[in-house]
């Protein structure tokens, strides 16, 4: 497989496990990292047919995928998985498993189109913090997406899940992950490649972390 389909997969599947990474902080903290939760957000604006690079649908920076670069080499590197990983894990095929449903109707893509048109005029009015884009993004997920199930069961604090907020933001970055593994797809991304090229594509998320600024400086 040729190292520039690699580097593209690897940014797409780092896209599934940083929204799982988000959701599992979510659910258990009320808070996520800042800079992954925005350009998790923000990749909701691209087109559903690609017209760049997966670093273009990213934001175009590869800093801001380190929290699912990291994420995505323990998922991959670790054979006998337990608790939060497992975790993670199970979330991140779960959206696999949703997008895998959501390409086979073409209404609920139709429809997951045009709300995301909508999507990104309200981010034009909105912050990528506020309530209003985090409520309208779940909705979306919600309405088109998780009605396709099976459902994805999120556990965390029963407390932190009561409340409303991180209860849109938790869906939201579902959305994201569904969407991250939509892109996985259309590179060529599936069952065959985390079976027989895990060991590349960990090697090129390792290759990409290094490349970047330590997260302190």
């Amino acid at each position: 497989m040729a190292k520039k389909n690699i580097y593209e997969m690897t940014l797409a599947f780092a896209g599934i496990c940083q929204a799982a990474h988000l959701a599992q902080q979510l659910a258990r903290h009320g808070r996520c990292p800042e800079e992954a939760y925005h350009c998790s957000l923000r990749s909701l604006t691209q087109p559903l047919e690609p017209t760049g690079g997966a670093l273009d649908f990213f934001g175009g920076n590869e800093a801001t995928l380190r929290f699912g670069l990291e994420t995505m080499i323990a998922v991959l590197n670790t054979p006998s998985q337990k608790g939060a990983l497992a975790e993670i894990t199970r979330y991140s095929l779960g959206m696999i498993g949703l997008e895998r449903k959501l390409a086979k109707n073409r209404q609920a893509l139709s429809d997951l189109e045009q709300r995301l048109r909508q999507l990104h005029r309200q981010l034009q009015h909105f912050g990528i913090d506020s309530s209003t884009l985090a409520s309208a993004t779940a909705s979306i997920y919600t309405d088109i997406v998780s009605p396709l199930g099976p459902r994805i069961q999120i556990t965390g604090e029963q407390a932190i899940l009561q409340n409303s907020l991180v209860q849109s933001r938790v869906r939201a970055v579902l959305l994201t992950g569904v969407r991250s593994a939509m892109l996985w797809q259309q590179l060529g991304g599936g069952r065959l490649q985390l079976l027989f090229s895990r060991g590349k594509l960990v090697d090129m998320a390792k290759l990409i972390l290094s490349g970047l600024p330590h997260a302190d400086a």
